[in-house]
């Protein structure tokens, strides 16, 4: 264990706040790190409640503004995990005030606003990362070993679905996951995301898509009225409910992605398929630990998808979490992403996925915006 701290202070303290401060608080105990984490402070705008998240998550101090949180002496590195609206002017200011920054996905709410995000990183010299943490899942780590070893050989076709339900009930109240103004996007932005930045990791860059976008609920209740029965205030639902688009990548490969928040059953099933000319593997967020593979090379009635459990130690982090056969859970991505952040400090080195990432994953969301509009392929690069 290095003796360097890394002092952190974190932007936001709800359900991301609570995975992130919970990486930060299990890292040194799984991982020797050149750079050990401080939670040093954390930041909200309501009193009581960042108050009672500093104390129940364990930061050491709590401030109402970022501005002032950014600006402290005693903070290297600034952790953004608020509405995707003001990820921009929260990371731009870290930056500038000298600090590293680990900021959540999507990066921003457009393109431009990416540009000048990732324009700002590499101004200041700083280390910069974005949350797709699912990279970090070993299943997947193994997935990519296996396709960077050429066991799939060339690559036809990824295959990608993210499917939640829990907007399915018209008079879930209207949050500010609905209001394009302050996410960018609906389930486009918040889980497309996330199948698009496993896609370029596993398969490359894309190249040109077609996609279409879609509204089902278009007024939901405004929040903190009395029971359904008594709703009389509506606002506009100005994002999409769900979308599915068509890619092409620039080694050749097809893929196609569906992202919804309206696939009843699906808590959280974020899953790809991905089909080479020797071999194919499937993964399944709902299912993390394991890993399908099929390889054309085995003997005839043999073949077939075979299941791989990948907490064995030839896995990645197989000698990190716990005994071969001892499942590993949501949280444990978190804490694969956060020890690059921090060795990426140490060294001074940039890791992935880093917001040039980031600006490329949004080029792809903003690509398939476009064409669900003209209804015509559209390329990513403009």
């Amino acid at each position: 264990m290095g003796d360097q701290q890394i002092r952190i202070g974190l932007v936001g303290y709800k359900f991301m706040g609570k995975a992130h401060s919970h990486a930060y608080r299990d890292l040194p105990f799984f991982f020797d790190l050149p750079a050990v984490p401080v939670m040093q402070a954390i930041s909200g705008r309501d009193e009581d409640g960042v108050n009672a998240a500093a104390d129940k998550l364990g930061w050491a101090s709590h401030e109402n503004d970022w501005r002032t949180l950014i600006q402290r002496d005693d903070i290297d590195a600034i952790d953004i995990v608020t509405p995707n609206h003001s990820h921009a002017e929260i990371a731009i200011a870290a930056l500038e005030a000298g600090k590293h920054v680990l900021c959540e996905k999507p990066l921003a709410i457009s393109v431009d606003e990416a540009k000048r995000m990732l324009a700002a990183a590499r101004k200041s010299g700083k280390v910069h990362m974005i949350c797709h943490n699912y990279r970090f899942s070993p299943a997947v780590q193994f997935a990519k070993k296996l396709i960077r070893e050429g066991r799939l050989g060339r690559i036809y076709h990824f295959r990608g679905l993210y499917l939640q339900d829990w907007l399915i009930d018209p008079d879930s109240p209207l949050e500010w996951r609905m209001r394009k103004e302050e996410s960018g996007s609906g389930s486009h932005g918040d889980l497309a995301s996330h199948m698009i930045d496993l896609a370029r990791f596993l398969v490359g860059d894309i190249d040109e898509v077609v996609g279409t976008m879609e509204t089902f609920i278009s007024a939901r209740p405004l929040p903190e009225q009395e029971a359904p029965e008594k709703i009389t205030e509506m606002g506009e639902v100005d994002v999409d409910d769900a979308s599915v688009f068509i890619a092409r990548f620039k080694n050749g490969a097809i893929g196609t992605f569906e992202a919804t928040r309206f696939a009843g059953g699906n808590r959280n099933g974020n899953r790809f398929e991905i089909n080479g000319e020797r071999g194919s593997i499937r993964w399944d967020l709902e299912n993390m630990n394991v890993l399908e593979v099929y390889l054309k090379d085995d003997e005839p009635g043999l073949q077939g998808f075979r299941t791989i459990t990948c907490t064995e130690t030839e896995h990645p982090y197989g000698n990190i979490y716990w005994a071969p056969g001892h499942n590993i859970g949501y949280e444990h991505t978190f804490l694969g992403l956060m020890r690059e952040f921090l060795n990426g400090i140490a060294t001074g080195r940039c890791p992935q996925p880093s917001f040039a990432d980031g600006l490329q994953n949004q080029m792809v969301l903003e690509a398939v915006e476009k064409s669900s509009r003209s209804r015509q392929w559209v390329s990513v690069d403009g």
